[in-house]
């Protein structure tokens, strides 16, 4: 049971990867190698949430299990939104560059 949770939880933080790589193409388009640092920084930042996922911000104040994790890179960085579904599954439902306003 936990590796399909796992593989459950992997291809929806690849949509959200994907999804944040395609919204900035200009990155892609301008410098591929930092295109694939962000990939890393994103993926490196995401490990914090199988083991510590309630020490990241809330997204609302009233839903303790809809949290946000700031991931650093360059001088800006993204904001990954997750939601906590139990002890064993979290979901990466979004992310952002933290200079765009909201998810989209």
């Amino acid at each position: 049971m936990t590796s399909v949770t796992t593989i459950r939880a992997a291809v929806r933080l690849w949509r959200a990867i994907t999804a944040c790589v395609l919204g900035f193409r200009f990155l892609l388009e301008k410098d591929v190698a930092a295109a694939e640092r962000a990939l890393d920084a994103i993926k490196e930042a995401v490990e914090l949430l199988r083991f510590s996922p309630f020490s990241c911000r809330k997204a609302l104040a009233d839903n303790p299990f809809l949290r946000e994790l700031i991931i650093p890179f360059g001088s800006a960085g993204y904001v990954a939104l997750f939601e906590i579904e139990s002890g064993r599954v979290v979901d990466v439902l979004a992310l952002r560059h933290q200079r765009e306003e909201d998810y989209q």
